[in-house]
């Protein structure tokens, strides 16, 4: 069974694989309109579970509108309607689901919803977020890059702000990929050692650098992230933007950076918070292309995932 759930827990040469056929399928739309099925229809005849016990909008249009594309169909299905793990075991409700459906992508707060939900399905899973891990943003993130920079191994990736789920899965996909990553931000926003511990097992440069100006030295791409969920509480919003003000992208960040470096932000973002809107649209900038091939690292993941 290929699921998808962490990029550390799948082979490199298949991760490099699906970053190649997003670009390949990429190109291949040759600019036809959205809704314009693809040439080839792998997923003709498939149904695909698209499960929310987080809300979404790049994760549920990004994928709904990829299995269209590939011939296939959806049910989108929200935590709430389904009662995932209380009125029904999440095993059980795996269980049932692999009798109606191809594949499940399931976006959920607890790592381990997913991976019981992996455990006992009889059909592949891929993770559309969790409280630790995004491994589908970081895929499309790397895709995004080698679109405009070419290949990723051997660059300088520094993340500034909070050591949260996406910058899990950049560390996970430093040790898959090859380049070297840098976390800047407060003490108390650090990331799991266990993370950074594990990509430099595999001969990476991992690395902490309290001063955003000096961790932007030399880097390829600056990346950042919402300060605050929609979740949090209206005193921890206000505890965050203190901590994080000072790792704010801004232009005098950016203009440490080497000349040609990208910026990414995996969207939604809180405009001038924790970047400025001058970075989020100027030429350094990324974003909605990032955005965009949300759907062609997805439809790769799925085509992967089911050998098709």
């Amino acid at each position: 069974m290929k699921h998808f759930l962490d990029i550390n827990k799948t082979d490199a040469a298949a991760l490099r694989g699906m970053i190649d056929e997003g670009i390949s399928m990429k190109s291949a739309r040759n600019g036809r309109p959205k809704g314009a099925p693809d040439d080839d229809q792998p997923l003709a005849g498939r149904m695909v579970a698209l499960i929310f016990e987080k809300p979404s909008t790049r994760t549920r249009v990004s994928f709904d509108v990829g299995v269209r594309q590939m011939g296939g169909e959806t049910m989108i299905l929200r935590g709430d309607e389904m009662q995932l793990g209380h009125g029904e075991t999440i095993a059980d409700t795996a269980r049932v689901l692999s009798r109606y459906v191809d594949l499940i992508m399931i976006r959920t707060f607890e790592e381990q919803t997913l991976l019981e939900m992996a455990e006992y399905a009889s059909v592949p899973v891929i993770n559309g977020l969790t409280n630790r891990s995004h491994p589908c943003q970081i895929m499309t993130d790397i895709m995004t890059f080698e679109e405009h920079r070419g290949p990723i191994r051997g660059r300088k990736v520094v993340w500034s702000g909070d050591g949260n789920n996406v910058f899990n899965s950049f560390a996970h996909a430093a040790g898959q990929f090859g380049f070297d990553l840098t976390f800047t931000g407060p003490p108390p926003l650090d990331p799991e050692q266990v993370f950074l511990d594990e990509a430099r097992s595999k001969g990476v440069n991992i690395t902490i650098e309290r001063d955003p100006a000096v961790a932007v030295q030399g880097a390829d791409l600056v990346v950042t992230d919402t300060w605050v969920s929609m979740h949090d509480p209206v005193s921890a919003r206000e505890r965050r933007h203190n901590q994080l003000r000072g790792y704010q992208v801004n232009a005098a960040l950016m203009a440490q950076a080497k000349p040609d470096a990208l910026f990414m932000h995996c969207l939604p973002a809180h405009r001038d918070d924790e970047a400025t809107s001058e970075v989020m649209d100027g030429p350094h900038s990324v974003i909605f292309d990032e955005a965009e091939n949300r759907l062609h690292a997805q439809k790769a993941i799925m085509r992967w995932c089911l050998g098709v």
